[in-house]
């Protein structure tokens, strides 16, 4: 999946520095490592960021589900946060609900290290185009 990351998306992404901490059938645990870059006023990790990340881990899971990169776009993506994220990594656990022929479907956690409880999550559906 590190290659997946490096090889298929957009430069901006790849600063984000994620990294995939586990990548299974149908779930997949990406890193997204603590930026000051990625902060906003008050030292709490931006939503972007969060929602980025996210998004991303999201199309690995898939890719992770369907054996390798197939090309894909997110057609919706709901995010709550709930606690705010500072000085600490984010370990973003993607759950895929239902993978389909045309469409995929995901939760997804995001939860500051060591913390018990989620800082975000997010409900995604990826259109599968090839």
């Amino acid at each position: 999946m590190e290659a997946v990351l490096r090889d298929n998306f957009a430069p901006w992404i790849q600063r984000l520095g994620l990294r995939v901490e586990q990548a299974g059938e149908r779930r997949t645990t990406v890193r997204l490592p603590w930026s000051a870059d990625l902060a906003r006023e008050g030292g709490g990790l931006s939503g972007q960021a969060m929602m980025a990340a996210a998004d991303t881990a999201t199309a690995l899971a898939i890719c992770a589900a369907r054996g390798g990169f197939v090309p894909m776009t997110t057609v919706q993506q709901s995010t709550t946060f709930q606690r705010p994220v500072t000085g600490q990594d984010v370990l973003i656990d993607v759950r895929i609900t239902k993978l389909g022929r045309t469409l995929a479907f995901a939760d997804v956690t995001l939860t500051a290290e060591g913390s018990t409880e989620p800082a975000a999550r997010a409900a995604t559906v990826y259109a599968l185009l090839g």
